[in-house]
C-alpha cells in the first residue's frame, strides 16, 4: 500500500543543514513571548507545546528562527581558522535548533490543522523560506570550507559516519548549484523562489477541491453501504449543516468504500469524478497551468548545472542512479500488470452480465464489481473481514510486532503531561522492554477532518542523534480514517490495515535509528519506503491474526476458514493495484523527461497513457492535477517509482523470513533486520546495507511471485 510522505518533511528537505521541525504564529511580539521559539519543556527530554500554538505566532517565529540560523551559518563561513570537520561540518549539524522547533509546529498547521488563515501565512512564507535556503546553499565561503573538508577526507578518511556526513553535505551543495557562477546562482535562487510559491498554491488548490466537493445522499440512496459508514456519513453531514443527509467527502477514505459498496451507479460516477477531478476543474483552483510552469522551471534550473533533464539530476543520488534504470524496472512489471487488469475486467463483466446489469465496466464500477468477483471466486466478503479489523486492536497488534522485533514496549500517556494539538491525538511512551530506557514518544492522529490533508503519513518532531548527547525520538503517525459515530468501533478495510502497518514501519525506522548526526537521518527516497512496506507483512502473520483480529461485537477470533480465504485471495486485484500505481509513476518520470515547452498537461497525460496501453477501466492512482507527491514539493518528483523499487527489496527480504526457521519472528533474522535495515538510516549506502542483511542484491523475481505475476527469468 502506498503512503504519502508528510509535506513538512518535503519542506524540511529544502533546509539543507537542519534536521527539521515545525511551527506557526503571526502578530509581532517579543521573542521571549513566542512559544514556538521556546525550548521544549516537560518530561521526555521536553515536548512541543502543541496546546499553545497559534497561527498568529508562525510568521514572526519563522522569521526570527531563519535570521538566527543565518547568523550561525555566517559565523561558520567566516571562521578564520582552517576548515575542519569539527568547526565546519559539526558546527553546521548543530545549527538551526530554533528553526527545527518552529518547523515542528508549522508541519502540524500545514498538514493536520490547516485553515484559510494559515494558508495565507504559508503563501507569504514560501518565498521567504526559499530565499533562506538559497542564502545557505549559495554561501560561497561556506561551500569552500565544506569543499576543503571534503577534499581532505578523500585523502585521509574519517570514521564512517563522519565520512558519510561530509560526503552527503558536499553532494548537497553540489546538487544545489554551489559550483555555478554568480549569474547562474542568482537565476537558480530566483527559480527556487518561484517554485516554492507554485508548490504552495498547488497543494492549497487540491485541499480546496477536497473540502468543497461533497456528495450528499438522502435516505433512499444508501443501498449497499455498511451501517457504521452510514452513521459516520450522517454525522459528517450534520457537522456541515446538512442534518438528515449523509455526506461523502472528497477524500480516499470516504470515496473508496462508497465506490466499493454503493448500489447507486450514478452516484458512484459522481463521487468518482469529484475525486479524480481534484485540481482539474477548469476554474481558479485548476492546477494544469501550474504544473506546466513547474516543469519548465525545474528543467531550466537543472540545465544551469548542465543536466539534460530533471530526472537525470534527481536520480544521481538514489538507488536507481539513472532514469533508465527506474524506467526499466517499471516497464518490466507493466505488461504483466495490464494483462492482469484485462483478466480482472473480464471476470467483473461476467459477474455483471450474470446479475442482469446492462452495463459495460467503467472506472466507477471497478471496485464495486471487484468485490462481487472476490465474493464469487474466493467466497470472501471485504465487509465481513472488516468486522475483525478494529483500529484499537490493530494498534495493539503493531505494538506486539514492535515488541517481538525491536524489543519495544508502548505505554499510553493519559496524565496530560504531553500536550496534543487535537483531542483525537493519543500519545504513547516507547521504552526498551529489558532496560526500561526511554526510546521516545509515539503520537497517533487517526481521523479525517476539515483542514487535514488526505492520505496517511509519518513524521518526526525530534529525531535520534548522539553527537551532542543522546536524544530520544518524537514520532507521529497520521491517518484519515472516517471518525465513527459516538460509541461505534472504528472498523477499517484490509488495505487500510496494511497502510496503518506501513506508516508504523516509518515510525519504527525513526525509533530504531542509531546515527550520530542529523544529516544521517535523511533517507534515499527509493529505499526509505522499503522498511515500511516490509512491516506490512506482519499483519498477515498467524500471531497477529489469531490474537488481534477479533469481532468488534462478540470478541470472537476471526474464523480459520475466513483467514484461509484472505490468504488464498492475497494476489486478488493485483492488476488494479499495480497498474493504478505504475501509471502514476510512469507519468511522473515521463513528464520530467519530456520537453516542457508549450506542454499541455491534460493532453500529455491522456496521450502517454494511450501509448502505454493503459486500460480504460481504471485511472492513475494520482492523476497529474492532484499529484501532490510530485508537484506540492520535490520529495517524490521523478521518484514515485521508488515504491516499486522498494517493493522489490520488500518481496526479497520477506522471502528471507519465510526461509528462516522461526518465520517472520525468527530472532536471528530479526536482529539483522534491525541492525542493517533500520538502525543505519542514511549512515551507509543502502545497497551495501541490504547486502549485509541478505548476503546478495535483491531480485525482481520475488516481486513477481508476490503479486502472482508470471516469472519469466
Amino acid at each position: 500500500m502506498i503512503s504519502k510522505s508528510i509535506k513538512t518533511v518535503a519542506l524540511c528537505s529544502i533546509v539543507l543543514f537542519s534536521s527539521c521541525k515545525e511551527d506557526t504564529k503571526e502578530t509581532e511580539q517579543p521573542m521571549a513571548e513566542n512559544v514556538l521559539l521556546e525550548e521544549w519543556k516537560g518530561p521526555y527530554q521536553g515536548v512541543p507545546a502543541f496546546d499553545k500554538m497559534t497561527v498568529a505566532d508562525i510568521k514572526p517565529a519563522m522569521e526570527t528562527a531563519m535570521t538566527k540560523n543565518l547568523e550561525e551559518i555566517d559565523a561558520i563561513a567566516n571562521n578564520t581558522e582552517a576548515p575542519t570537520f569539527e568547526n565546519t561540518i559539526v558546527a553546521m549539524e548543530s545549527a538551526g535548533k530554533d528553526l527545527n522547533r518552529v518547523f515542528a509546529y508549522y508541519g502540524i498547521l500545514s498538514s493536520n490543522m490547516s485553515s484559510p488563515e494559515f494558508r495565507d501565512v504559508q503563501a507569504e512564507l514560501a518565498p521567504k523560506l526559499s530565499e533562506f535556503n538559497s542564502k545557505i546553499s549559495q554561501n560561497e565561503k561556506l561551500f569552500q570550507r565544506v569543499k576543503a573538508v571534503y577534499e581532505a577526507s578523500q585523502e585521509t578518511p574519517l570514521e564512517p559516519q563522519a565520512q558519510r556526513v561530509v560526503e552527503l553535505t558536499y553532494k548537497g551543495f553540489e546538487m544545489n548549484g554551489a559550483n555555478l557562477d554568480a549569474e547562474k546562482k542568482k537565476r537558480y535562487a530566483e527559480i527556487n523562489k518561484e517554485l516554492s510559491s507554485l508548490y504552495n498554491k498547488f497543494a492549497n488548490n487540491v485541499l480546496h477541491d477536497e473540502e468543497n466537493y461533497v456528495t450528499y445522499l438522502t435516505k433512499d440512496q444508501l443501498g449497499g453501504l455498511a451501517d457504521g459508514f452510514i452513521k459516520s456519513a450522517a454525522k459528517i453531514a450534520t457537522d456541515k449543516g446538512e442534518d438528515g443527509k449523509y455526506a461523502i467527502v472528497n477524500t480516499r477514505s470516504s470515496m473508496d468504500p462508497f465506490l466499493k459498496y454503493s448500489t447507486e451507479r450514478k452516484l458512484r460516477k459522481q463521487v468518482w469524478e469529484n475525486y479524480y477531478s481534484r485540481g482539474d476543474n477548469g476554474d481558479e483552483y485548476d492546477n494544469n497551468q501550474l504544473i506546466a510552469e513547474i516543469l519548465k522551471l525545474r528543467k531550466e534550473r537543472v540545465g544551469l548545472m548542465g543536466y539534460d533533464n530533471y530526472a537525470e539530476w534527481r536520480l544521481q543520488d538514489r538507488m536507481a542512479k539513472t532514469p533508465e534504470n527506474a524506467m526499466n524496472l517499471m516497464l518490466e512489471v507493466w505488461p504483466a500488470a495490464i494483462a492482469r487488469v484485462k483478466e480482472e475486467v473480464a471476470d467483473m463483466q461476467a459477474v455483471a452480465d450474470e446479475l442482469g446489469d446492462d452495463i459495460t465496466i467503467e472506472p466507477w464500477d471497478y471496485r464495486y464489481y471487484a468485490e462481487k468477483v472476490r465474493k464469487k471466486k474466493y467466497d470472501l466478503d471485504s465487509d465481513e473481514v472488516k468486522q475483525y479489523l478494529q483500529l484499537d486492536k490493530l494498534t495493539e497488534a503493531m505494538f506486539f510486532v514492535a515488541g517481538e522485533l525491536f524489543n519495544y514496549n508502548f505505554t499510553p500517556i493519559t496524565d496530560g503531561s504531553v500536550p496534543v494539538f487535537h483531542e483525537d491525538v493519543k500519545v504513547w511512551q516507547v521504552t526498551d522492554k529489558d532496560s526500561g530506557k526511554n526510546i521516545g514518544l509515539w503520537y497517533l492522529d487517526p481521523f479525517a477532518r476539515e483542514g487535514k490533508r488526505s492520505g496517511a503519513w509519518a513524521t518526526t518532531y525530534r529525531s535520534s542523534t548522539s553527537f551532542e548527547g543522546e536524544t530520544n525520538v518524537l514520532a507521529s503517525n497520521n491517518s484519515n480514517f472516517v471518525k465513527p459515530a459516538p460509541g461505534e468501533a472504528v472498523l477499517v478495510s484490509w488495505d487500510d490495515a496494511n497502510t496503518f502497518f506501513h506508516e508504523f514501519g516509518h515510525a519504527l525506522h525513526f525509533f530504531a535509528a542509531d546515527v550520530k548526526y542529523p544529516t544521517l537521518q535523511g533517507g534515499v527516497r527509493d529505499y526509505t519506503e522499503f522498511q515500511s512496506q516490509l512491516l506490512e507483512r506482519w499483519l498477515s502473520t498467524d500471531e497477529v491474526i489469531n490474537k488481534y483480529l477479533v469481532h468488534y461485537k462478540t470478541g470472537e477470533s476471526i474464523p480459520a476458514e475466513l483467514v484461509a480465504k484472505i490468504k488464498k485471495a492475497s494476489t486478488f486485484n493485483q492488476g488494479f493495484g499495480t497498474t493504478e500505481y505504475l501509471a502514476s509513476a510512469l507519468i511522473d518520470m515521463k513528464l520530467h523527461l519530456a520537453d516542457p515547452t508549450n506542454i499541455d498537461i491534460d493532453n500529455f497525460e491522456r496521450e502517454t497513457l494511450d501509448e502505454l496501453g493503459m486500460p480504460k477501466e481504471l485511472p492513475m492512482r494520482h492523476r497529474t492535477p492532484h499529484f501532490g507527491h510530485v508537484f506540492s514539493g520535490e520529495g517524490y518528483a521523478t521518484a514515485y517509482y521508488g515504491y516499486m523499487w522498494a517493493d522489490v527489496l520488500t518481496s526479497d527480504a520477506s522471502e528471507a523470513f519465510k526461509e528462516a526457521e522461526g518465520g517472520f519472528y525468527d530472532k536471528e533474522v530479526a536482529n539483522k533486520l534491525v541492525k542493517y535495515l533500520f538502525a543505519p538510516r542514511n549512515a551507509m549506502d543502502p545497497a551495501e546495507a541490504y547486502r549485509n542483511f541478505r548476503g546478495r542484491d535483491a531480485k525482481i523475481e520475488a516481486l513477481m511471485r508476490d503479486r502472482g505475476f508470471p516469472v519469466t527469468k
